[in-house]
């Protein structure tokens, strides 16, 4: 299997973390793939329309889009653990666990897209509400992360786990760790997993994090 992937990407940390969980990383083979807002990579087009990553083409040549649909193939095909409960209830709650951790996520990505603009043509507005939307949901899993603790790992820990690793990567400056104590507790040890610990984000321009 062909993975559009890059070190920086936090979805792409996801499908890969999966893809250890379910004892499937063996099988994929990376390609270094290169996508922004404002460019158009013609490779990742050609597998997925949408000009995104990450994007799996399996071995029978279909192209997968999203990083929650490529886990749950991923998990469909597991060798080793699942991530998606078969009960309905218990599905239910990790997608509204991974919902949770991926918004934070996508909150991120806009926030630092925002800030990444020149300043004379950022939106003020936007970087307040991103600010606090991003504030809100941390706080949320500050008082909340004890529920998601008591339960097996799951897509839900998956996301959440993500979030806050990109929130880690990307904003360093806003030192959530600072006053959500127990949030910062369950990241780490989230981080010892062996899935979450050898796909740490990283920038290609520095050096790679030992795992």
């Amino acid at each position: 299997m062909k993975l559009h992937w890059s070190t920086r990407s936090p979805y792409v940390r996801k499908v890969m973390a999966a893809a250890i969980e379910t004892g499937l990383d063996g099988e994929i083979q990376p390609q270094l793939s290169i996508v922004s807002l404002s460019t158009v990579n013609r490779d990742v087009e050609r597998d997925n329309p949408l000009g995104k990553i990450p994007t799996l083409v399996t071995d029978d040549g279909r192209a997968l889009y999203d990083s929650l649909v490529i886990c749950e193939y991923l998990d469909h095909h597991s060798r080793k653990n699942r991530l998606f409960p078969r009960d309905f209830e218990q599905r239910l709650e990790a997608l509204r666990w991974h919902a949770l951790g991926n918004g934070l996520t996508d909150i991120l990505i806009l926030w630092n897209n925002e800030r990444g603009r020149d300043p004379s043509l950022q939106s003020q507005a936007h970087l307040a509400a991103f600010r606090a939307k991003a504030q809100a949901t941390l706080d949320a899993l500050e008082a909340t992360i004890d529920q998601l603790d008591r339960r097996e790992f799951d897509i839900g820990h998956l996301g959440v786990a993500v979030g806050l690793g990109h929130a880690d990567f990307r904003f360093a400056d806003l030192q959530w760790r600072a006053t959500r104590p127990r949030l910062a507790a369950w990241a780490d040890r989230m981080g010892e997993r062996e899935s979450l610990r050898r796909t740490v984000q990283y920038d290609p321009r520095q050096q790679q994090p030992q795992a």
